[in-house]
């Protein structure tokens, strides 16, 4: 087996991945749930999306959530754009981390954003240029990285074409979406290594999604890889409104659980991240998918040792 990190830094998406593919639920209840995951040592959450409220309703707030959320020290909190008047919102509401996200498959693309991959990334070239105006970095994640749910398998290859291409334009890092669950350990190796010949200097992020059961396997096989940033959503909430059939993201605890176990810290208190799954769950009104989440109180590890 190949020697694994120390540490790993898990960017909390719940608030914003989350809760976007759930019945919209009130500002309060979004405020509380940012304030709890604030309060778990995670270190990175992405807060809010700032998009048009007929096409994600669940984020029409997202001025107010921010505004009355607690900022809490050390922790770096990020915002997700969709195009220049997104990304013009989150500057003006404070934000220096920004994401922007486009599609390797052409078609998820179109019913994403309304128009090409290749359009996307001229846009996105733009916002690079803005957002660093401003002083903030940008991020561009790479959505539908290993599959499709309209056009099936998607070639390792173009996947490092729109690296190589978003690297020129200046993006600060990359990730990579599995956006539907359709990644598993071979695809997670193939992208990796693609994505490594062309740009091995970038920092990679990966977000799995577990609609097939893989998204521990995959972590697994990115941390053999090098790979030490990953996104995680508290209980598994999430999905995506324009991929059919995709299920919620790795759950946090999950994940938490298993790197504390193999001795990898992540600056987490899982006891806390527990009880901001179990507040989740309150205040989405349905049973999450989380397995650490259902198991009982004895089946838990222990915290490492400091």
């Amino acid at each position: 087996m190949a020697e694994l990190p120390d540490f790993v830094s898990i960017r909390e998406v719940g608030p914003r991945d989350g809760l976007q593919n759930e019945e919209p639920i009130p500002t309060d209840a979004k405020v509380r749930l940012i304030d709890a995951l604030s309060r778990t040592g995670a270190r990175r959450i992405e807060a809010v999306s700032f998009v048009h409220p007929k096409a994600i309703p669940q984020m029409a707030d997202a001025d107010e959530v921010w505004q009355r959320a607690s900022k809490a020290d050390g922790v770096r909190y990020s915002a997700l754009v969709p195009n220049t008047r997104g990304a013009q919102r989150a500057l003006a509401a404070g934000f220096a981390e920004i994401e922007v996200v486009v599609s390797a498959s052409d078609t998820h693309n179109r019913r994403n954003v309304n128009r090409s991959t290749d359009e996307s990334l001229d846009d996105i070239a733009e916002l690079i240029d803005l957002l660093h105006g401003a002083g903030a970095t940008a991020e561009v994640i790479v959505a539908t990285s290993f599959g499709c749910p309209y056009e099936g398998d998607v070639d390792p290859q173009r996947v490092a074409g729109i690296v190589d291409r978003v690297v020129r334009d200046g993006a600060d890092r990359v990730a990579f979406g599995d956006t539907t669950g359709m990644g598993t350990p071979r695809r997670v190796r193939e992208l990796l290594t693609a994505v490594r010949d062309r740009n091995a200097h970038v920092p990679v992020l990966l977000h799995f999604h577990n609609t097939r059961g893989t998204a521990l396997a995959n972590m697994l096989t990115a941390l053999e890889l090098g790979v030490t940033e990953f996104d995680a959503s508290v209980g598994g909430l999430g999905g995506c409104p324009y991929a059919p059939g995709a299920s919620g993201n790795l759950a946090t605890e999950e994940a938490v659980h298993m790197l504390h176990d193999i001795g990898i810290d992540t600056g987490i208190d899982l006891a806390a991240l527990i009880e901001a799954a179990e507040l989740a769950e309150e205040l989405v009104g349905r049973k999450l998918p989380s397995g650490v989440l259902r198991a009982g109180p004895r089946t838990r590890l222990t915290p490492l040792p400091a």
